[in-house]
């Protein structure tokens, strides 16, 4: 991945993923270091968000790296210079840009004139930083990814996308629970599935969450209206009032069954006080392993994940 981009999970190989998992596990251990204290990585977030901005920002901080953050107010993609000038002006003075876009059209097209490699932050059709650091928090949990049974239990958006992606690629079994009209995106559920029938797993896609969770060794949800769907978010909530992860919903899960969420959640909607707070709950380590997943991943693009221990104490 040395100088590429990483707008989708379907841009890696298993053999990636699992290299950055092990990274990440490496780094984790390691602490704070330099070997990125030349490098320079743009923020360009057209959507604010509280834990991909301090995870990429002391990502950077604990490799000596420096990181510049453009709010929202700055950014103005396509409004107040066309997306193709801000990847080129900003091409200049970064060695790598995390674009977090409303649009993946706008996110290919930045990338397209950017001279530094590009990853998503987040965009409509996907979040693969996120599902990287889902995948690690699995890993670290239950120690292997093959084999295992996550049931996503909500909306077809972003979040599931590219978990579903990452899951089939890795030998993941992969259950899908939402009400109709809110399913996972055809395009992505037919690559899924192409993925799947070479790693072996099963997708399974349903209207009924106690079938999607029965058995289940994780047990995933994510809000019901998105940032930008807010207009839709009492439709959402009683199209999706069935679907809520409750304790009652999350015991026919395997006993030692995990819950996960990528966050912010809206306790009392798609989830409980006692699942977000019960035993069963890693949404907070999830979180902080998106950090460490992201020093792997910029590791990766920036220098390669040959990880000279010289460089950290």
């Amino acid at each position: 991945m040395n100088g590429k981009d990483f707008l989708s999970i379907s841009n890696l190989t298993p053999g990636d993923i699992h290299r950055l998992i092990s990274g990440a596990l490496d780094m984790k251990a390691m602490g704070w270091g330099t070997p990125l204290s030349e490098k320079v990585l743009a923020l360009l977030f057209e959507k604010p968000s509280l834990r991909h901005r301090v995870s990429f920002e002391v990502a950077m901080r604990q490799m000596g790296g420096h990181c510049i953050y453009l709010s929202p107010a700055e950014v103005g993609l396509g409004q107040r210079e066309s997306v193709a000038d801000v990847a080129r002006v900003l091409s200049g003075y970064a060695n790598c840009i995390a674009v977090r876009t409303f649009s993946q059209q706008t996110l290919e097209l930045f990338a397209g004139y950017s001279r530094v490699p590009v990853i998503n932050s987040l965009t409509d059709m996907e979040h693969p930083c996120q599902a990287l650091a889902d995948l690690l928090t699995i890993y670290e949990k239950k120690g292997e990814l093959e084999g295992s049974t996550l049931a996503f239990i909500g909306d077809g958006n972003n979040v599931a996308h590219s978990l579903l992606l990452g899951a089939a690629l890795t030998g993941m079994n992969f259950r899908f629970a939402s009400p109709a009209g809110y399913e996972i995106n055809g395009d992505i559920l037919n690559t899924a599935r192409q993925y799947a029938a070479e790693s072996g797993s099963e997708i399974f896609c349903t209207e009924d969450p106690r079938q999607a969770v029965s058995g289940a060794d994780i047990v995933y949800t994510d809000v019901w209206a998105s940032m930008g769907q807010e207009v839709e978010a009492e439709k959402r909530r009683k199209a999706f009032a069935g679907f809520q992860v409750n304790r009652e919903l999350l015991s026919l899960a395997r006993e030692d069954a995990i819950f996960m969420h990528d966050l912010p959640a809206h306790r009392g909607e798609e989830v409980t006080d006692e699942v977000m707070d019960g035993e069963s709950s890693v949404v907070f380590e999830q979180s902080e392993n998106k950090m460490h997943l992201l020093k792997a991943l910029l590791m990766e693009m920036l220098g390669g994940l040959e990880i000279p221990l010289a460089d950290y104490h």
